[in-house]
């Protein structure tokens, strides 16, 4: 029987682009500041095909910075394509090894793109007996397709796989032959190459010509036939139309030769395979690819069983030995440790009297679960010094009094505890009526400090410092879900194994990372910020919110009483039944049967895009656009609040218990999770009414709303120093009316509604590097007079225009920028060549400052009340922060004091140019307070 013959010959550009936006929302940058998403993504999909499709033969077809033919047909053939990403240009050397240790030919030919390459190879290996599968998501390479060739379009997790034979293009083309693939695009044109095609014909009109000539050539010869617009428009570009289908045909006669052999699929390079993906930092992949679990890791002996294959150096591609060692980390078999189990009462004396004679101890909790309020305790470690560590079991029942034995420990005001994420230690012990006193050490926040873009996790952070992998949870209690075991359960060895290890990382972290800190402008954020800010924010969540059931429940009943009156009032509009939760039925409506759009978006599925921001830009085009808003907003503010948050309350005192995350946004912002309390919508009526549901302690208490007037505002004026913007607050004007005095040349009484809330939509916007186009769309108006009204401000503010450009100028310069404490911001792409990367970087140039100066205040502000109102042992408690405002459960005997005290505190937090204003409220509700 004759060998089955499988080729795959891979269009690289169209594959690393795909993979290198696939990361847009969360690019991958390793400790190093090295971008890795176009490498990770292109190799992961390379393994995909090679795991799955088992090809025998594998090519990757580049293409080269040398004009083609068509550049000489076509002056102006891809003359609209932006230049390479920044982020793709990096990751090319990379492939470029990743390919050569894969031993996978990498294929390209002056003067012809990769296309004519792939097509002139399929060609040659269908006449010696190859299937060949010619790998890209460009649609062009159905013109090639036959029984033997075939286009495969790699999914993703939103669409599956697919493989285009004669018949799935002859279906998704609605044409007769394959070959009118080519006219197709040819009428059509293509934006991407800059194909001009026939001006007036779309997809339906290539479609409906097709049916009717069959061909490009037929259709010109008889024009006759056309009617209006559309005829004399074809008549006129008739050479266009014919070079259009050529640039568009895929030549076949590339000088390259089919080299089976050289093709053939090899083993890969073991050596170079585990020395790229370790610069890389890949650990994820390099342990499905090779096989390496975390058993291998901890076991040290490792020996290669197959001779031959250790000789080589090459290993068959997913048949690896599973005993073959990841990287060069160390793991806890490659050291001298001394890990101790303490659990009897002497033990326990002899290592608490070891404690109190420390000044810096670090330490870490074991627990039955991940939410600290309702989890058990079921161990203690501590290590004061390197490898050597000591854990407390905790048997059950035995929590409470093993946690009073080293209250001592715990409450000392002198001895410095380190913990990674010390909040939640502190939120466990404090269940016990144990609050860990300072001095702090959290390593997470410390190298949140210092590598605010990079992740904070433990055991990422021991291999990149430490060169150590730390055991797996997993090898204890298993993978996640419902046969995953408690700690409790896990046998008491490996749990001191693990627990002692944690703590000893958790030391050295620290040790390295306090010399980093020291003497910069971070130390003094660390400790009188981010240390300080922990038993504040573990009280806030420990206190929680009181939320009124019933009164969600009425409202639940309101939204969906009205999401059916829009549902039942669109689709009676519409005409006919179709579901309007499914964003591919509301597309066919819009889009095929109203028709409101001449060339529709697209997802990458393929769908018609009904975002957001597609819906906002059709507004004013049809009356049913505005209830398809109104309704997504209502089903959206139903189902993440309104229904979820009696889920989410305690089920005895009725209260939200929001877990505040410090380590998260790059600004410096606390963000809100388990429920997020600072995205419930404030903009409309019915977002700010999920605020009434949030209600005081009881009838003892109301709730109590400070707010920060227009703090980011006042941050541009001190850091601008613009005299106009200084005096307008100094002076306590409305700065809203004072600009659009200024901009519009009014008198402030002069000042129009309309006008005012321009300007304030000017104001704010200029603090996010708002542009004209941006400002004409959220105002409604034409760019050109959005664009003079920024004109406008920046000549009455010309200060704020200096300080921005500034920003910017020095940001490229560093590489960051910094808030009034010191914060940093890093801008890698601040000098990106790429206009849009390093846009992005710029608005973050003039922002981070002012909104991470905010962050810093108002957790300033956070730190100072609540310290007061511990020193007057008061009942009023610090329930919220959302944003600009400081929610609390204000005991009415205490009101009045407490007003003076917030009030006080939050507006003397800094000492900038210009008064700090607090806005104060009351009421029963939160929608009531604020």
């Amino acid at each position: 029987m004759s060998k089955i013959k499988k080729l795959f010959l891979i269009d690289a550009f169209a594959i690393i682009y795909r993979a290198y936006f696939a990361f847009s929302k969360n690019p991958r940058i390793n400790s190093k500041g090295l971008e890795t998403s176009a490498v990770l993504g292109f190799v992961n999909t390379l393994l995909e095909v090679l795991k799955k499709e088992k090809p025998t033969h594998i090519a990757v077809v580049f293409d080269t910075p040398a004009a083609t033919v068509r550049h000489v047909e076509y002056n102006e053939y891809k003359a609209n394509r932006e230049a390479m990403p920044e982020g793709i240009s990096v990751a090319l050397p990379f492939i470029d090894q990743v390919l050569d240790a894969f031993n996978i030919s990498k294929l390209f030919v002056d003067g012809y793109e990769a296309d004519d390459v792939i097509g002139t190879l399929a060609k040659k290996a269908e006449k010696v007996g190859f299937t060949t599968f010619m790998m890209t998501p460009d649609k062009d390479f159905a013109q090639l397709v036959t029984e033997k060739i075939l286009l495969y379009r790699p999914g993703n997790k939103w669409k599956p796989t697919e493989i285009w034979g004669v018949k799935e293009v002859l279906n998704k083309f609605e044409i007769s032959e394959v070959n009118q693939v080519i006219d197709f695009l040819g009428m059509m044109g293509d934006a991407v190459d800059n194909i001009p095609g026939l001006p007036g014909v779309g997809e339906k009109t290539a479609k409906k010509f097709l049916a009717e000539y069959g061909s490009m050539e037929n259709l010109l010869a008889n024009t006759d036939q056309l009617k209006g617009k559309l005829k004399e428009k074809i008549e006129t570009n008739k050479e266009q139309g014919l070079l259009s289908k050529k640039l568009a045909t895929i030549l076949l006669d590339a000088p390259i030769e089919l080299d089976e052999e050289k093709l053939e699929v090899q083993k890969f390079d073991l050596e170079k395979v585990q020395s790229l993906f370790e610069e890389l930092e890949f650990r994820t992949l390099a342990n499905r690819l090779l096989n390496v679990g975390s058993d291998s890791i901890i076991h040290k002996e490792t020996q290669v069983t197959d001779k031959k294959k250790k000789s080589s150096g090459q290993m068959d591609l997913f048949a690896v030995e599973e005993e073959i060692p990841l990287t060069t980390y160390q793991n806890i078999n490659d050291k001298q440790v001394k890990y101790q189990i303490v659990s009897t009462d002497e033990q326990r004396s002899k290592l608490l009297t070891d404690l109190m004679r420390q000044t810096s101890v670090c330490f870490d909790t074991e627990t039955t679960g991940l939410n600290p309020l309702t989890t058990d305790l079921i161990g203690l470690s501590f290590c004061f010094e390197k490898n050597q560590a000591f854990y407390v079991h905790i048997p059950e029942g035995e929590e409470q009094n093993i946690v009073d034995e080293f209250r001592i420990f715990f409450e000392d005001k002198h001895i410095e505890k380190i913990a990674q994420n010390l909040k939640f230690d502190y939120k466990v012990l404090a269940k016990y009526g144990v609050f860990v006193a300072a001095p702090y050490f959290d390593t997470m926040l410390a190298h949140y400090l210092l590598e605010p873009d990079q992740s904070h996790n433990m055991n990422l952070m021991a291999q990149n410092y430490l060169n150590y992998t730390p055991i797996s949870i997993e090898t204890l209690i298993g993978k996640k879900g419902k046969n995953q075991l408690s700690m409790r359960k896990a046998p008491l060895d490996k749990v001191c194994e693990y627990a002692c290890e944690d703590a000893d990382i958790t030391w050295q972290l620290k040790q390295l990372f306090a010399r980093k800190l020291n003497g910069t402008h971070l130390e003094r954020l660390f400790k009188d910020i981010e240390l300080r800010l922990i038993p504040v924010l573990s009280a806030m969540e420990i206190e929680g919110i009181r939320i009124d059931i019933d009164t969600l429940s009425d409202f639940s009943k309101k939204l969906e009483s009205r999401i059916l009156e829009l549902n039942e009032g669109i689709q009676k509009i519409v005409g006919r039944p179709f579901n309007l939760a499914s964003p591919k039925q509301l597309g066919q409506v819009l889009f095929e049967h109203l028709k409101l759009v001449e060339k529709p978006k697209k997802t990458k599925t393929g769908q018609y895009s009904t975002s957001e921001e597609t819906l906002l830009k059709l507004k004013g085009k049809h009356i049913i656009i505005d209830d398809i808003l109104e309704f997504r907003q209502l089903q959206k503010l139903k189902s993440t609040y309104v229904d979820a948050l009696p889920d989410l309350a305690s089920e005895k005192e009725k209260r939200i218990h929001t877990t505040y995350q410090q380590a998260v946004a790059a600004t410096g912002r606390l963000s809100s999770i388990n429920p997020n309390l600072q995205n419930i919508p404030i903009r409309s009526e019915k977002g700010r009414e999920v605020r009434k549901a949030f209600v005081a302690r009881d009838e003892n208490f109301t709730l109590l709303a400070a707010d920060y007037s227009q703090i980011e505002l006042r941050l541009m004026a001190h850091l601008s120093q613009d005299e106009s913007m200084l005096s307008a607050f100094q002076n306590k004007e409305d700065i809203h009316a004072a600009t659009a005095a200024k901009v519009y040349q009014v008198s402030q009484k002069q000042v129009t509604r309309e006008q005012r809330s321009n300007a304030k939509m000017v104001n704010f916007g200029i603090i996010y590097g708002i542009s004209a186009f941006g400002l004409a769309q959220r105002l409604g108006i034409k760019r050109g007079e959005a664009k003079e009204i920024i004109e406008n401000y920046f000549t009455q503010y010309p200060k704020v225009k200096a300080y921005m450009d500034l920003s910017i100028e020095r940001a490229r310069e560093k590489g960051y920028v910094e808030t009034l404490m010191g914060r940093k911001r890093l801008l890698k792409d601040i000098n990106s060549r790429n206009a849009v990367v390093r846009g992005y970087a710029e608005r973050n140039a003039i922002n981070a400052p002012i909104q991470g100066s905010a962050a810093d205040i108002i957790k300033l502000a956070m730190i100072n009340v609540h310290n007061v109102f511990q020193q007057e042992d008061l009942q009023s408690k610090l329930l919220l922060q959302v944003h600009d405002e400081l929610v609390f459960d204000a005991h009415k005997k205490e009101l009045e004091s407490i007003q003076s005290i917030i009030k006080q505190k939050m507006e003397s937090a800094v000492q900038i140019s210009v008064p700090l204003e607090v806005d104060i409220g009351t009421g029963i509700s939160w929608l009531e307070a604020h």
